[in-house]
């Protein structure tokens, strides 16, 4: 039970913790006996082709390393309950806080929904004069200037609408997509100012999408162009058609962003982007607190910035909390999730878990994190600090000045005091040059050793003692745009793949990393983040190999009735059963668990290794990083593949030929070594784990023989990918006579 005057409330499940202890324990000795059986089978059986056997031994132990790795999310599992009301009812109590938006190209970020997400964040339940939203064009579009500001015009009538009647649905667009469900007595004034506010919207949508037809961002000018810092008020859009409010309304600070950028210099992508917005804001607001949002992902409920202040205010934890992270829930996703867009594992199981040990890791959007925390050193202990501060933060004098502020109360933009001082500092701040000689994204900020900046900067500040705290509310706080096709769900996983197993290949590695003062179940599970893509390896033997020796009746398991059987077909189903269970227990269906199946055995394939390699590639030098932001404007067409639930295989040879290469060679093998054992040759009971495992395959792969052998819509598989996999199937099957007969 919480005290009264308690802000939050966190409640252990014990008994799913002593369920998973459990099954893990069972797990191991299930895994014993296989490494026992294989390690005296090889010695005693030296007629036996030994590289098979080698090759599969080997990815069962790395296999069996990964999974062990992901043990302790399942350790502690807590969720977490918080009390908004209970907050001190001045509002002078509460600290300020900043929100970071990033955006880079408006073709593949559509500049409507980056200001719906703009007035969202605008719209948070809280002081008005303690909030600050920044918005970093990193594209320095010449249309994103434009529709901030129509934003802001919107926003001086959307905002005391939604105060007036208490509007739970902070974002335009979601509001105004079923406006008669959003406010439940439907009172006469509330449908005429609904239907007055209906008007503005889609004028205000009209002129924004009418400014995105004729002007943007060029290609040249994307990677090089001076930095640009505007403060959005009355003044900067008296060239907007549309009419501001003319009742007096309290507005939150609105600063429109764009860093200089250089071919010559590097600007490290978002953790660039997101180091010079922290520059910008603590000579602006320097708020003590910060809400970092992707572009796509608006504010869903106006309660989220009190909800995190309920964590942040309390006495027990506030001293080493650095951030408080929201799950990525989004607005287009099917009940049929072919592509596990929600990825529920992460947000419903692991991160759930890991909240019971240090918290999660920083997981791109929807946290608000501690300004402290990205600052990296201790700034407050008085004027000796101030030579390091230098070295570490730059020259910039105004910069240094807000280092030394020890109070939570943030410094209000006085608009109409706003003179040409502050935005030069600005400018200066966000140039390309600033972070030359200094330890920006080393010490400071987000950090630059990975593009999965998010992470790569969690597991620092966790090795520096700062934890974090999961909130799942029942109300999604946040909503987003998730992938719903095939190609851009595999390029935006094959770079968080090549991030994070960067990470793992580092020195950074959270297992390895010294000082580091994270706990040893929260190093082995975040181990787990950067280097579980490792076990493409293991999958890819399990997809061929056993399959080979199945069409050559060569056995590379336990026969059904020797009792090391058992083992395996424990760990198999267990492991099954124990995803289906968590499915359930997660109000999910069971086409849940078959989706992710699916899922999770295609990005295996492909995303992992890809991702792999690329790290290699990039940490050898022979490749720069990139980054390539993922696609949110939608496809009518691939939408409805996704609705009805038909995976869109549109999408390149260099994804598509793995997946139909082991499909058909499962498919040849399966066929050919069941003929085989039905006219009498060979054992059914020796081959009978390899015939399982090749039917197991290719039921999980029946999406991908649809779109080989049935489909003839756009997201089917092409007649020339099915011959490209065709002819490796042949060399794969002769090199396999060669080597085993």
């Amino acid at each position: 039970m919480e005290k009264a005057d308690s802000l939050h409330h966190c409640h252990a499940h014990k008994v799913k913790a002593l369920l998973n202890r459990t099954h893990s324990l069972f797990h191991i000795f299930a895994l014993l006996a296989i490494f026992h059986y294989r390690s005296t089978f090889i010695f005693n059986n030296l007629a036996t082709p030994l590289l098979p056997w080698l090759l599969i031994f080997g990815a069962e132990l790395l296999f069996s390393l990964v999974w062990f790795l992901k043990q302790p999310f399942y350790w502690w599992p807590v969720t977490r309950t918080t009390f908004p009301q209970r907050l001190p009812p001045q509002d002078h109590h509460l600290p300020g806080i900043d929100v970071f938006i990033c955006t880079a190209d408006p073709n593949r970020e559509p500049t409507f929904e980056v200001m719906n997400t703009v007035i969202s964040a605008m719209s948070l339940d809280y002081p008005a004069h303690k909030l600050s939203v920044y918005l970093s064009d990193d594209g320095a579009a010449s249309v994103t200037l434009s529709a901030i500001k129509e934003a802001w015009v919107f926003a001086t009538w959307w905002l005391p609408f939604c105060k007036r009647y208490n509007v739970k649905t902070i974002c335009p667009r979601a509001f105004f997509q079923n406006p008669q469900q959003q406010h439940p007595t439907h009172t006469k004034d509330f449908i005429q100012d609904m239907n007055t506010l209906q008007e503005k919207y889609e004028a205000f949508k009209l002129r924004v999408q009418k400014k995105s037809g004729s002007c943007g961002g060029s290609k040249t000018s994307v990677q090089d162009h001076p930095s640009l810092i505007q403060v959005i008020d009355g003044k900067a859009v008296q060239d907007s058609t549309a009419a501001i409010n003319p009742d007096e309304v309290v507005m939150p600070s609105l600063v429109y962003v764009a860093r200089e950028k250089r071919p010559s210099h590097p600007h490290h992508f978002k953790a660039g982007a997101l180091n010079v917005l922290l520059r910008i804001s603590a000579t602006f607001s320097n708020s003590p607190y910060i809400l970092v949002l992707d572009c796509d992902m608006y504010c869903n409920d106006p309660i989220s910035a009190r909800q995190a202040m309920c964590f942040y205010l309390d006495s027990k934890i506030s001293p080493t909390l650095g951030w408080v992270q929201y799950p990525q829930m989004f607005h287009n996703v099917h009940e049929n999730d072919i592509y596990d867009s929600q990825m529920r594992s992460f947000w419903k199981v692991y991160w759930l878990g890991a909240d019971g040990l240090q918290g999660p890791v920083i997981s791109g959007t929807n946290f608000y994190i501690n300004r402290k925390a990205l600052y990296g050193i201790n700034i407050y202990n008085g004027n000796d600090i101030i030579k390091e501060a230098r070295n570490i933060f730059g020259l910039s004098n105004e910069l240094i000045k807000s280092l030394k502020q020890q109070n939570d109360m943030p410094n209000e933009i006085k608009h109409r005091e706003l003179c040409s001082i502050p935005v030069q500092e600005a400018q200066f701040l966000a140039s390309c040059t600033y972070e030359e000689n200094t330890k920006w994204g080393q010490e400071a900020g987000f950090r630059y050793e990975s593009v999965v900046e998010d992470a790569m900067t969690g597991f620092m500040l966790q090795s520096k003692g700062w934890r974090s705290v999961y909130l799942y509310p029942a109300r999604p706080q946040f909503l987003g745009s998730a992938t719903t096709n095939l190609n851009d769900f595999l390029i935006q996983s094959t770079r968080w793949t090549s991030g994070l197993v960067e990470i793992g290949l580092s020195k950074y590695c959270p297992l390895f990393y010294s000082p580091s003062r994270m706990q040893l179940l929260q190093r082995i599970s975040s181990s787990w983040i950067t280097l579980y893509p490792l076990g493409f390896i293991s999958v890819w033997c399990f997809a061929t190999i056993p399959l080979i020796t199945f069409l050559f009746g060569i056995p590379l398991y336990p026969k059904v009735s020797n009792p090391y059987f058992i083992a395996y077909a424990f760990v198999f189903t267990s492991s099954l059963v124990k995803l289906l269970c968590e499915v359930v227990a997660t109000r999910e269906s069971a086409s849940t668990w078959l989706n992710e199946q699916r899922i999770s055995n295609l990005k295996w394939l492909t995303c992992c290794g890809y991702g792999v390699v690329d790290s290699v590639m990039t940490k050898l030098r022979v490749r720069e990083a990139s980054f390539i932001p993922t696609n949110k404007a939608e496809d009518s067409d691939r939408a409805k593949l996704y609705e009805k639930g038909k995976y869109d295989f549109n999408t390149s040879n260099m994804f598509l030929v793995p997946l139909v290469t082991v499909v058909s060679l499962n498919l040849c093998c399966f066929i050919g070594g069941v003929a085989k054992l039905v006219s009498g040759v060979g054992n059914w009971d020796a081959l009978f784990v390899q015939g399982f495992l090749s039917f197991y395959v290719l039921i999980m792969s029946y999406p991908v023989m649809e779109a080989m052998f049935v489909r003839q819509d756009n997201g089917c598989i092409p007649f020339s990918t099915t011959l490209t996999s065709t002819a490796i199937v042949v060399v794969l099957l002769s090199f396999g006579y060669l080597i085993l007969l």
